[in-house]
């Protein structure tokens, strides 16, 4: 009897058990609906208070400043760290990770004079590892034809340095006299200190320049006409006018109507640097082989050898730093027919004005004698514009 009764208290207890367990199932089924739409409400709430405060913050930025996007804010770190355009096709998960790259600080003895001499050459070494894998093998490396660094193909493919169209320029001219430029020294925006480029970042976005896009030629105009104003509270003149046209032009060899965003950085990066920076530190920043390479072209020029060139020989160098466009561009004149006629005060026509002075005040200006270091410090700004790849003129020479 006591264990029918313990059976029917068991039964009874677990129906209980069972029933309150309904009762919480039930109560759960009606409560979502009374919190979903609390939460809804709340969702609500915060949207519409969340398009409220972008609506004033777009009100206070104005109508002409556009929203950022994570697109956009990706750029820019790209563009204040260094690391430049990263494709979105490069399969990551079989990619090198890209080196730290710390941009260089100025030292308390840059604007002091640096001892390049004439007669003391300086010893050309290339490494002997890869710079990426830091292995030494058996296979071709490739050299950096500005800097001492050496490095694989499979490398540079990996890194996502090297893909199928510059592959082809990589190895046919790496182990030429042209040679190749690696990804540092490609770059002349990695030349700039955290505060150069924390100003043009600020001059970029004054100017609302859109990192990694192209620029047509009106898009170019419209930038310079504001940097100059923002500069010298003045409007651009009609004769920097031509001259900003004549410097598109170079940088758009091929004519395709813009420039690419790595071109016109490389452009505003070398012109902050001649801004910014005296020319001692600037020769500074020439390495052993661009340093060899002028003593070649001085020695080259000074037939006689009294130490001495003409001025006309000087700026003709400026031109030869740019020899490995010679198949893209001819002849040093840059053709700029697109953008309209040129005044007689613009840089491109400088020299049909130096052909109608006097035959011997142009003999005079000539045959001026320039040093070992004034053809240094002369042309140092176009050695290290001639350090990218691309077949723009990062620096267009202004005299023929």
């Amino acid at each position: 009897m006591g264990v029918l009764m313990s059976r029917r208290q068991t039964v009874e207890k677990v129906q209980k058990v069972s029933l309150a367990v309904s009762a919480f199932k039930d109560g759960l089924r009606e409560q979502p609906s009374t919190r979903r739409r609390a939460e809804a409400e709340a969702t609500r709430r915060g949207t519409l208070e969340q398009e409220v405060q972008e609506g004033e913050e777009e009100a206070s930025a104005g109508p002409s400043q556009p929203e950022e996007s994570s697109a956009s804010k990706a750029a820019w770190a790209r563009l204040r760290d260094g690391r430049g355009v990263e494709p979105e096709e490069f399969d990551r998960a079989n990619r090198f990770t890209p080196p730290a790259f710390i941009r260089p600080k100025r030292e308390l003895h840059d604007d002091e004079p640096p001892d390049i001499s004439l007669e003391q050459r300086d010893q050309v070494l290339n490494d002997e590892m890869c710079e990426i894998c830091e292995v030494w093998t058996a296979e071709s490396l490739f050299p950096c034809r500005v800097c001492s660094r050496v490095y694989h193909d499979g490398c540079l493919r990996r890194m996502g340095y090297l893909q199928n169209d510059s592959a082809v320029e990589v190895t046919e001219t790496a182990h030429t006299e042209t040679g190749w430029s690696c990804y540092y020294c490609d770059n002349l925006n990695l030349l700039l200190t955290e505060e150069e480029m924390f100003s043009l970042m600020e001059t970029l976005r004054h100017c609302k320049i859109i990192p990694e896009t192209c620029l047509t030629l009106d898009d170019f105009l419209h930038y310079k006409h504001l940097v100059h104003k923002q500069q010298f509270e003045r409007p651009m003149a009609e004769a920097q006018e031509e001259q900003a046209a004549l410097q598109f032009s170079a940088l758009d060899p091929d004519k395709k109507g813009h420039i690419e965003w790595h071109d016109f950085l490389s452009h505003e990066s070398i012109q902050l640097l001649q801004k910014l920076r005296p020319q001692n530190a600037l020769l500074r920043l020439l390495t052993a082989k661009e340093r060899e390479r002028a003593r070649a072209a001085f020695l080259a020029l000074d037939q006689d050898g009294d130490g001495f060139i003409r001025e006309g020989e000087c700026r003709r160098a400026q031109h030869g730093w740019f020899r490995k466009h010679q198949k893209e561009m001819p002849s040093c004149s840059v053709s700029i027919s697109h953008v309209g006629p040129m005044s007689e005060s613009s840089p491109a026509s400088s020299s049909s004005s130096k052909s109608q002075k006097t035959p011997a005040a142009a003999e005079q200006e000539e045959a001026r004698p320039v040093d070992w270091p004034s053809f240094l410090r002369e042309n140092v700004a176009y050695i290290l514009a001639a350090r990218p790849n691309s077949a723009a003129l990062h620096l267009q020479p202004l005299h023929a």
